[in-house]
């Protein structure tokens, strides 16, 4: 099947989704292709059949393969069903005079799904929780870890091994890794992080074009073309948590309006090391209300951009660094957050909140209120002035607590 015609914004006024249905029967395999000219415009691809959704790769891919026993990444393989099958085309962007597409399918596939890159050998680094002696509660530790990263599954360039590799190098404890709008990664996360040794958390960037939201926990997929309203429920139904991502992010912030609000918030975030003093996310967290967990996103997609996962840190306190330990612990809270595994810090522990490795360091609580930090380990007087943040005498921040 050949479809060649012009999108133009009148195709997204209902809704940003194109669909383009066709018909399977008696496959193993089908292969989607589509071409269009990519410096005037941004169109995602993903792909729903009879049973179910099996994938998105957004605007990262122009093609991609479903078999019975493998797929491209940010598809999940599986039967092919005889039925309807639908090309989903996200109208993220198309020019005032429309962009011309081709659009082929293939059933069954011509060409073969693409071997992923070679990962390199578990090096055994120390983790952040070794290498770093933390005040915490009786039978807790302090982890660290990274909320928000991507891979080959969306728009990411390193494969779930090589994601692994990155993050024990970085010495982080757990790593989420967050796909947009697939779930396809899912099930290579627990042996890739057993090889490597760190926690891979699964999750699901829900994204849309009026902000984008973390779906944590061994969940179905998330419906992004649904109301966030729809997202919550689910999410909380299967027992995970949602997060409301960078919503101080240029034309990624938050726009959605909610019935009720998630428990969390990625509150930090790797935007901020373009300006460390910018304060637009602590005026947003006071417009949205402070009684949510704060969360801490690198949202790392590629080397190149030169921030590492764990660029902003997220720390929570765990009985033990398994995925079951550090979900429970991330979706009960308090965190911890910090500019990296060595940074300064403000941890709460049973009831006090204690600023370590902080000396010279200025404390402002949420009514602007300031104070130096004069010891290594010094505990913190009016605790439930919170949140807080520890700032250079530059205004430059260097760590969070609620």
């Amino acid at each position: 099947m050949r479809l060649a015609r012009t999108l133009t914004p009148g195709d997204r006024i209902d809704t940003p989704y194109f669909e383009v249905p066709f018909e399977v029967k008696g496959v193993r395999s089908l292969e989607v292709l589509l071409e269009y000219d990519r410096s005037r415009a941004v169109i995602d691809l993903g792909c729903q059949g009879p049973a179910g959704w099996r994938g998105w790769s957004g605007g990262a891919k122009e093609r991609f393969v479903i078999a019975s026993t493998a797929a491209s990444t940010g598809y999940c393989p599986g039967d092919i069903e005889d039925g309807e099958w639908k090309i989903i085309l996200g109208l993220h962007h198309v020019p005032a005079d429309g962009t011309a597409i081709v659009l082929t399918i293939n059933t069954p596939a011509v060409g073969s799904v693409v071997p992923e890159p070679v990962a390199p050998r578990p090096a055994g680094p120390r983790s952040a929780s070794a290498r770093r002696s933390l005040p915490a509660g009786a039978g807790l530790t302090w982890f660290a870890g990274d909320c928000h990263a991507h891979s080959l599954h969306s728009d990411g360039t390193l494969s779930i091994r090589q994601l692994a590799a990155r993050a024990a190098e970085e010495e982080l404890d757990f790593l989420a890794v967050t796909d947009h709008n697939t779930v396809s990664h899912h099930r290579e996360l627990a042996p890739a992080g057993a090889e490597y040794g760190v926690t891979l958390l699964p999750g699901q960037e829900v994204t849309t074009g009026r902000g984008h939201a973390n779906a944590y926990g061994r969940l179905g997929w998330v419906d992004f073309r649904c109301h966030p309203d729809t997202w919550l429920d689910q999410v909380e139904d299967e027992g995970g948590f949602l997060s409301i991502n960078h919503p101080v992010a240029g034309d990624c912030s938050w726009q959605w309006s909610l019935g009720r609000k998630p428990t969390h918030v990625e509150i930090m975030h790797s935007t901020w090391l373009r300006d460390r003093t910018d304060t637009s996310i602590w005026s947003w967290w006071n417009a949205w209300g402070t009684d949510i967990i704060p969360l801490g996103g690198g949202d790392f997609h590629r080397p190149e951009d030169g921030y590492p996962p764990g660029l902003p840190t997220t720390w929570v306190a765990a009985e033990d660094p398994g995925e079951e330990g550090i979900f429970s612990a991330l979706k009960a809270g308090p965190t911890a957050l910090s500019m990296g595994t060595d940074s300064p810090l403000l941890l709460r522990v049973e009831g006090e909140l204690l600023a370590v490795d902080a000396e010279g360091a200025v404390l402002m609580d949420f009514e602007g209120r300031r104070s130096v930090i004069r010891g290594s380990h010094q505990r913190l007087a009016d605790a439930n002035r919170g949140p807080y943040r520890l700032e250079t005498p530059e205004r430059k921040i260097l760590a969070i607590s609620p």
